[in-house]
C-alpha cells in the first residue's frame, strides 16, 4: 500500500478498519484465557464502533491540511488518540458510578447486568462490572502507548510524540481528579477554576493533542505546533461548556445523555458555579448531588440554574471563546484552508446539540 494519503471521505473507514484491526488481534490473543477476558475485548470492540471519532478525524485532517503524506503513520497515531478517548471515558464512567452511555450500557454495565442475570448479588455484581471496567480502560490506554512507540519515525521525532502523549494524559488526569475533588463540595469553587478544569480535563486530549500531534507528524516548525495547542484548548473550552450546558438543559432524544446525571452527580460545572452566588441556590443545594433526585425535582434545580442567570452567562463565555479562537486562528501561521477548517470546528463546537 503506497503512503500517499487517499481521499478524505475515506479517511473514516480507515480510522474504523485499522482499529478493528488491531482491536480483533487483541480479542483473538485472549482466547487462551478464561471466556471472561475475551468477553471484555469484544466490548472494547463494540465501544469502538460508536462514537463520531471527531479526535481522530481532526488529527488527520489537521496532517493533511500541513502537508502531511504519510497515510498510515498518521491513522495509527489517529487510532492512538481515539484509544485514550476510550480509556479516559471507561475510566469517567467508573468514576462516576455510571452503568449507561448514550441509552446503552456501558462495559461496567453490562459485565454487572451479565453477572446479575447469573445470581451474583447486586453488591458483587456492581464491583465486579467495575473492576472489568478498569480493567478494559488500563489495556486501552496501554495500546494506545503501542501504537504511538511503534511508528516508523526518526528516534527524535517519535520521542517527542510519545512525550506529548504523556504528558496530554498526566494534565488529563490532573483535570478529571480535580472535577472528583469539586464534586465533593467542601469549598466554594470559582468559576474560573472551573474553566481551568475543563481545559485540563477535556481541552487537552480532545483537541489540543490531535492538532499537536498532528504537526509534530507533518514536521512543522515549533511555533505552528503552539499556535495550534493554544487554538485547541480554546475549542476543547468551548466544547466542554457546550456539553455542560447539554448536560442540564439538552434534549436527551439528541445528545443521548440523561439531563438528571449531572444533577445526581453534583457535577461542579461552571453553570452550578455561577448559580451558587444566587439568594435562591440554598433552597435547592440540599437536592444537588442527591443520587436519587426525581425529575421534579430536578426542574426545581434547573429553574434556579436558569433565573440566576447562569445559563445565559455560560453561553456568553462560549461566545467570548468562539472570538478568542476566530482571532488565534486568523493569526497563526497556517494554510487558509487549515484556517477555515479550525473556524468551522469552533463553530460545531459552539452551537451542537448533542
Amino acid at each position: 500500500m503506497p503512503e500517499s494519503a487517499p481521499h478524505i471521505e475515506r479517511i473514516p473507514s480507515s480510522i474504523e478498519g485499522r482499529l478493528a484491526e488491531v482491536l480483533a488481534e487483541r480479542r483473538v490473543r485472549s482466547r487462551v484465557f478464561p471466556r471472561q477476558y475475551e468477553q471484555l475485548w469484544e466490548s472494547v470492540e463494540r465501544m469502538a464502533q460508536r462514537g463520531k471519532k471527531i479526535r481522530p478525524q481532526l488529527l488527520l485532517d489537521t496532517y493533511r491540511a500541513l502537508g502531511g503524506d504519510r497515510h498510515r503513520i498518521a491513522v495509527d497515531a489517529a487510532c492512538a488518540i481515539e484509544l485514550l478517548h476510550l480509556a479516559l471515558v471507561v475510566h469517567d464512567d467508573v468514576i462516576d458510578g455510571d452503568h449507561h452511555r448514550r441509552g446503552e450500557m456501558n462495559i461496567a454495565g453490562a459485565f454487572a447486568w451479565d453477572a446479575t442475570m447469573r445470581g451474583v448479588s447486586e453488591h458483587a455484581a456492581n464491583a465486579w462490572g467495575d473492576s472489568t471496567a478498569l480493567l478494559a480502560g488500563d489495556l486501552v490506554l496501554t495500546l494506545a502507548h503501542s501504537l504511538l512507540a511503534r511508528l516508523d519515525l526518526p528516534q527524535s521525532q517519535r520521542e517527542t510524540v510519545l512525550t506529548l502523549f504523556e504528558d496530554t494524559v498526566f494534565e488529563s488526569v490532573a483535570g478529571e481528579q480535580h472535577d472528583v475533588w469539586l464534586s465533593l463540595q467542601i469549598e466554594d469553587t470559582d468559576p474560573s477554576e472551573v474553566v481551568t478544569m475543563a481545559e485540563q480535563k477535556t481541552a487537552a486530549y480532545s483537541f489540543a493533542a490531535p492538532l499537536r500531534l498532528a504537526a509534530v507528524l507533518a514536521g512543522v516548525d515549533a511555533t505552528v505546533v503552539d499556535e495550534l495547542s493554544v487554538i485547541g484548548r480554546q475549542i476543547g473550552v468551548i466544547y466542554q461548556l457546550r456539553d455542560d450546558v447539554l448536560g442540564v438543559f439538552g434534549d436527551p432524544n439528541q445528545t443521548g445523555k440523561s439531563t438528571l446525571s449531572d444533577l445526581r452527580e453534583g457535577k461542579q460545572t461552571l453553570l452550578i458555579a455561577y448559580a451558587r452566588a444566587d439568594e435562591a441556590w440554598p433552597g435547592v443545594a440540599p437536592l444537588f448531588g442527591d443520587s436519587r433526585l426525581s425529575t421534579s425535582d430536578a426542574q426545581r434545580l434547573r429553574d434556579v440554574v436558569e433565573n440566576s442567570g447562569a445559563r445565559l452567562f455560560v453561553e456568553s463565555l462560549i461566545d467570548e471563546h468562539c472570538e478568542r479562537a476566530f482571532g488565534l486562528i486568523e493569526e497563526a501561521t497556517i494554510s487558509s484552508a487549515l484556517k477555515d477548517q479550525l473556524t468551522a470546528l469552533a463553530t460545531r463546537c459552539s452551537s451542537r446539540v448533542s
